[in-house]
């Protein structure tokens, strides 16, 4: 991580694996005194450096079974084509996140779903229902040996 100093950096790392930690544990942790500690605490969420706090799911018990990262290629190359894709996607509870990227095709998609029965129905009446998109390439996750987001 890079920010502005040592001590930011040190409390960054901690919080992006713990978002629960007490002030005083974080505190400890960085050799900082407890009111220091939420000071930058604070004024790193104030610049949005720490953008939130969020609760790490286990998928098994929220009912997704089935994750795939899925390459959209567009079928034309304007901002129109891109707008109408990204509002149609903001609107599928599937995709978990949504990547604009370089290369051969314009977007990298992350979706979670129950099974393949339910990506089945998702590849077919969701994306394949868009005017916009030519090409889908799907990539079935099988496991996670590491998984850093939070």
């Amino acid at each position: 991580m890079i920010s502005d100093d040592p001590i930011n950096d040190h409390i960054l790392r901690i919080l992006s694996r713990d978002g629960r930690i007490s002030n005083l544990d974080l505190a400890n942790r960085v050799g900082l005194s407890p009111s220091a500690c939420l000071r930058r605490v604070q004024e790193l969420e104030r610049r949005g450096t720490i953008k939130g706090y969020r609760a790490v799911l286990d998928p098994g018990r929220i009912g997704v079974g089935f994750v795939a990262y899925v390459t959209v290629g567009l079928s034309q190359h304007t901002k129109a084509s891109q707008e109408g894709f990204e509002r149609a996607i903001r609107g599928a509870r599937q995709v978990r996140e949504c990547h604009n990227i370089t290369g051969t095709v314009e977007y990298l998609l992350r979706v979670e779903v129950a099974d393949l029965t339910a990506y089945k129905h998702f590849h077919t009446e969701v994306l394949g229902t868009l005017p916009q998109v030519a090409a889908i390439t799907t990539f079935v996750v099988m496991e996670s040996p590491k998984d850093e987001r939070a």
